[in-house]
């Protein structure tokens, strides 16, 4: 069931309207699938290390390998996400939810492969082992709602992490993440 109240938070023209919008290089047409799954990971650049804008210039193809270390590692990868929310709760887009943002590689869920091309991918500023903050969770129970608004494929049963599509590869969000908390959110 979905809500019937007037949303502040909601989806126009395949943007989230509170995101600020950092469009990304790494995205392409969707192979004519119908949007029916949302991700959830994690990330942080360094690794640990929050705020700073690394994971806009990794999104993006420009973050200085000589920058840090583990940089020089990545750099040359090109990957997107959706939407990135911060500690603070504040949304970033990367990628108009119609298009495919290259956030889940080599996945597969409920016997189809290639999640990317029928899904939404949300990046949780943070790591696998230490807590995500009320901001963060509160900015994805709302943007959540709203993409479950706009595309009505994607149902609570069809909301995983990026671990459950890709077990052998990844481990995000992690055992810090709290499911429970989230759904608790999600109903109406």
């Amino acid at each position: 069931m979905r809500r019937n109240v007037v949303a502040t938070v909601f989806v126009q023209d395949h943007w989230l309207n509170i995101a600020q919008k950092c469009p990304s290089p790494n995205v392409n047409q969707r192979p004519g699938e119908e949007i029916s799954l949302l991700v959830v990971h994690n990330i942080s650049l360094p690794p640990k290390q929050y705020g700073g804008p690394y994971v806009e210039d990794f999104f993006c193809n420009r973050l200085d390998p000589k920058a840090h270390p583990y940089f020089a590692e990545i750099s040359s990868i090109e990957v997107s996400s959706h939407l990135f929310i911060r500690r603070d709760g504040s949304v970033i887009q990367f990628v108009p939810f119609n298009q495919r943002a290259w956030h889940a590689g080599l996945s597969q869920y409920g016997g189809r492969d290639n999640c990317n091309d029928f899904s939404i991918g949300i990046e949780m500023e943070g790591c696998d082992d230490e807590a995500y903050s009320d901001e963060q969770y509160e900015a994805l129970k709302q943007a959540t709602l709203a993409i479950m608004l706009a595309y009505p494929e994607i149902t609570t049963s069809r909301i995983t992490g990026h671990e459950f599509i890709s077990p052998r590869r990844k481990t995000d969000p992690g055992r810090a993440f709290n499911w429970a908390r989230l759904f608790s959110g999600l109903k109406c």
